[in-house]
């Protein structure tokens, strides 16, 4: 069997399918030290179809998603919120941890690796940018967390359930498609859920793993409680999960924003 894949010379072929091309392109993203979440975005004119604009999205989606995380937050965490657990030591964890303190006043970022040396390589990114930043245990780092994001391509839990405190707020980043789970079921019975698109989040997002006949824990939509036809956070004991796997909106709107920019500053290119 063959599938359609990616070789070094940049041209697509195919390829013998005993390496996944997922597999194949981390190699080589790795290899040149480049992220290995590449994005385009096409913007394409509702009434025609035309083409108005192609934008190489890699750095834009970095930014759109940690928004997201940041807009979570800021509904959902408590306000006095100060120590932040960053589960995840790749490309996009240093965006999620500056959208997190764009919103609230944080003082530590713990920071939970597999690898060592990249959570040491974290912790020397964020000192950079100002941050008091460490390296912790998964364990520890849940107890002493007000807020934890989780951005991993983690397909089994990252912590227990019982490790988080009350009042906690977590954000899931890292989980797109099937199979993918960076949270303990165990987690979704006591806490409030809520998430950036329902249909989505429950087919490959982390609440795929949401027991479906636990009816009163169904989560709610984040833009739900932007436009106040939901609640956010209720009280400072609860905990509040957030589930954001990226929707085609985000990208519309930001792309749209960009192109409008680069009109007003006379840097796009007419073809």
């Amino acid at each position: 069997m063959s599938v359609i894949g990616y070789n070094k010379e940049k041209y697509w072929q195919f390829i013998d399918a005993g390496d996944s091309v997922i597999t194949r392109l981390r190699h080589t993203f790795a290899a040149i030290k480049m992220p290995c979440h590449v994005s385009t975005i096409f913007l394409l004119e509702p009434e025609t179809g035309r083409l108005d604009a192609v934008i190489e999205g890699s750095e834009v989606n970095a930014f759109r998603t940690a928004a997201a995380d940041g807009v979570a937050v800021a509904k959902l965490s408590r306000v006095n919120s100060e120590c932040l657990a960053i589960f995840g030591t790749g490309h996009q964890a240093l965006y999620e941890c500056a959208a997190v303190a764009s919103v609230r006043d944080i003082t530590t970022i713990l920071v939970v690796g597999r690898d060592q040396q990249k959570a040491q390589a974290m912790v020397k990114k964020l000192a950079g940018k100002g941050f008091n930043a460490q390296i912790a245990d998964a364990e520890s780092a849940c107890r002493r967390a007000d807020i934890i994001v989780t951005i991993t391509s983690a397909t089994s839990p990252l912590f227990e359930a019982e490790w988080v405190q009350s009042g906690t707020h977590i954000s899931a980043m890292g989980a797109d498609t099937k199979g993918k789970q960076e949270l303990p079921v165990a987690l979704f019975e006591i806490a409030e859920l809520y998430c950036d698109f329902i249909p989505q989040s429950v087919e490959i997002g982390e609440f795929q793993h949401l027991n479906s006949s636990a009816k009163q824990h169904q989560p709610v939509m984040l833009g739900d409680v932007l436009a106040h036809k939901a609640v956010g956070r209720r009280t400072e004991a609860e905990i509040t999960v957030f589930d954001s796997s990226g929707i085609a909106v985000q990208d519309l709107l930001i792309g749209q924003h960009l192109l409008e920019a680069a009109e007003a500053a006379g840097c796009n290119i007419e073809l």
